[in-house]
């Protein structure tokens, strides 16, 4: 008798999914490229490859590993405010109130602000930096006498270390203008895809 072959049922082909290129580490959805140095094999750097091909230099990347914390308006001016209270302290107890420090610290203060702050408050940065500098300019500006003295000391301080007052707020407020332009962009590419997805079926 002739035996009839069962034809067994091919099951479903699995798309393959696409290769990465040799030396590459995956990671998320970003892709890693070890680059080896010339002379010396085994060893290497790890560099982040963009869609483009071009790799993201390590500067990038090791800022993208710096905190990233998104304080509100209220939050970012207390922590302008603490952080310039405290070097203000410091650098009477440290340099004995030396202004140039003082300045020098302030600028950075303010940037960390106006990139901690979150969009929706960006506009709070550029007004709670100067606040943080009178706040910070108490410890370091001398004044005795009471509370009229004080405050007389503190407008003095101000108007003498305006330069870095304005450089700081300067700085806020570009690292904001920055941050906004960036937002609006991000949402006008994010309306003109909107229509494209709703033509798909």
């Amino acid at each position: 008798m002739e035996q009839h072959r069962t034809s067994q049922p091919q099951g479903r082909r699995r798309p393959q999914t696409p290769l990465t290129p040799p030396g590459a580490l995956v990671e998320g959805a970003a892709v890693y490229r070890v680059a080896a140095r010339p002379g010396r094999p085994g060893s290497g750097r790890i560099e982040r490859a963009v869609p483009g091909g071009r790799p993201v230099p390590p500067v990038v990347l090791a800022l993208r590993r710096l905190p990233n914390p998104r304080l509100t308006g209220l939050g970012a001016g207390l922590f302008a405010s603490a952080t310039m209270l405290v070097l203000g302290v410091l650098d009477q107890l440290i340099l004995d109130g030396s202004p140039l420090a003082f300045g020098l610290l302030f600028l950075p203060v303010s940037a960390l602000t106006a990139l901690w702050v979150r969009t929706a408050d960006l506009v709070t940065a550029p007004i709670s930096v100067p606040i943080a500098f009178a706040v910070g300019v108490v410890p370091i500006s001398g004044g005795s006498g009471g509370f009229g003295g004080q405050a007389m000391a503190v407008v003095t301080a101000l108007a003498v270390h305006a330069g870095w007052l304005y450089g700081g707020t300067l700085v806020a407020g570009l690292i904001t203008c920055v941050r906004k332009v960036r937002d609006m962009g991000r949402r006008q590419r994010v309306v003109a895809r909107a229509p494209q997805k709703v033509r798909r079926p």
